[in-house]
């Protein structure tokens, strides 16, 4: 294949430009490092027009403005480099030094990890796409690893607890203004996107299976879905397209007649949450407090996945590391005993009880066993599986002339609350060769 003429030979020999607007911008961006490497300028722009064919206008922009950076780099530090066939490993370490140190967002600080993942992440694409279609202008292989990018932090997903989810959902409902009440219950209550609450047409509302369905429109992955409608939502929705027009835009959600914007909603939670004496709320933990919410109570993740739109059960897990419930059951399962462990005030450097005699110490350690050598102290409330181990062995018998004996293990195995023991003597209790007769 042909490498990508410079950008003066690619201006005076026009291609097919699928979005003149936005190519016709990146001339501009790009006219400065056309001017001092016309190469490297030409080969970025026609990749950016390639990718622009396929991929979103946020994601051309993500990697224009990489693609950009790079190039400076290289006109500052590497001015010998005319084009990214050129580019080699120690170039890249240096990018990689020079990009770590470039200032952040914020003053006094540096780029942050996921800056840089992003920058050398969408660079390493650039290259690993240019090799497989066989550009002139491409090194022989890509010059940055997977080893070059940043781990990053994977902190959890911020969210409303249940007090906070109702103080917002009670100041909702008491607002005024209808538009803010409807924001605030669809957000809470679908864990829709923002930018699929702007999309939603007037129609979205529809009766299926007898009950009422909301349909969200095309939206960041590209799909489209059905979830149900609570009631409440139901109500509110009805009550909004009764007395609201759509003024043309065929859109369900309007203010005077314009389209909601994602930075128009944001405002709208970030009044409502100051109102409800939270501070500030992003808008997207709205979704994250129902994904929570969802977990906390059981919903299975592959429903929780349906209703938030997402594509794979990996984007939906993160809310399952918020509660995990078999963690939770089982560590509740076990608390009680090891709490039992702790509180025996006949361990070194536990506190004894003032008020008990010492009658009434007696009673408590009758429990203890003598064994041969020396005393088991273990407390009465915990189960030990030694205490049964021959009537667990597989060699172990007995009839019906130890039914007594075995009826008064298992009535003190409950009374100490010794789940394992009394479940044990309990079997040998239902056992045939105990239950059978004469």
């Amino acid at each position: 294949m042909t490498a990508p003429a410079p950008l003066a030979a690619v201006t005076a020999t026009p291609r097919p430009k699928v979005v003149p607007t936005r190519l016709s911008k990146l001339d501009q961006n790009w006219a400065s490092t056309a001017r001092r490497q016309p190469q490297l300028a030409a080969t970025a722009r026609c990749y950016l027009e390639q990718i622009s064919i396929s991929l979103s206008t946020s994601s051309v922009a993500v990697a224009d403005q990489a693609l950009r950076m790079f190039c400076l780099f290289l006109a500052d530090t590497h001015p010998d480099v005319s084009c990214f066939a050129e580019v080699n490993r120690p170039i890249v370490e240096h990018f990689k030094t020079w990009l770590a140190a470039r200032p952040g967002a914020k003053l006094d600080t540096s780029a942050t990890s996921n800056t840089v993942r992003q920058r050398l992440g969408t660079i390493r694409t650039f290259f690993d796409r240019i090799i497989e279609w066989d550009w002139d202008d491409a090194p022989a292989r890509t010059p940055i690893f997977s080893v070059d990018l940043p781990i990053v932090d994977d902190p959890l997903p911020k969210f409303l607890d249940d007090a906070q989810a109702a103080a917002l959902l009670r100041t909702a409902s008491a607002d005024p203004d209808p538009l803010r009440r409807l924001v605030i219950h669809l957000l809470l209550r679908t864990g829709m996107r923002a930018g699929e609450l702007c999309g939603l047409e007037t129609g979205a509302v529809v009766t299926m299976r007898d009950g009422h369905w909301l349909r969200i429109p095309l939206g960041k992955l590209h799909n489209d879905r059905y979830i149900p409608l609570h009631p409440h939502l139901v109500e509110l929705l009805a009550d909004w397209s009764s007395r609201h027009d759509d003024h043309g835009t065929g859109l369900l959600l309007t203010r005077d007649g314009h389209p909601l914007t994602v930075s128009r909603i944001a405002r709208i939670v970030t009044s409502v949450a100051a109102d409800a004496g939270l501070g500030h709320v992003h808008l997207h933990q709205l979704r994250h407090t129902f994904a929570t919410q969802a977990v906390n109570r059981g919903m299975r993740i592959e429903a929780i996945g349906q209703m938030l739109g997402h594509k794979t059960l990996r984007m939906t897990l993160i809310y399952a590391r918020i509660a995990n419930r078999t963690v939770a059951d089982e560590y509740r399962a076990v608390s009680d005993q090891v709490d039992a462990l702790y509180d025996d005030p006949d361990l070194p450097g536990s506190t004894p009880d003032p008020a008990e005699t010492d009658q009434m110490r007696r009673l408590r350690l009758e429990h203890r066993r003598m064994l041969g050598n020396g005393w088991c102290t273990r407390p009465a409330k915990l189960d030990c599986a030694f205490e049964t181990i021959c009537e667990g062995c597989g060699f172990f018998q007995t009839t019906i002339a130890f039914r007594p004996t075995l009826q008064a293990q298992h009535e003190d195995a409950a009374a100490k609350g010794q789940d394992g023991r009394a479940e044990l003597f309990q079997n040998l209790l239902n056992s045939p060769a105990v239950r059978a007769s004469g």
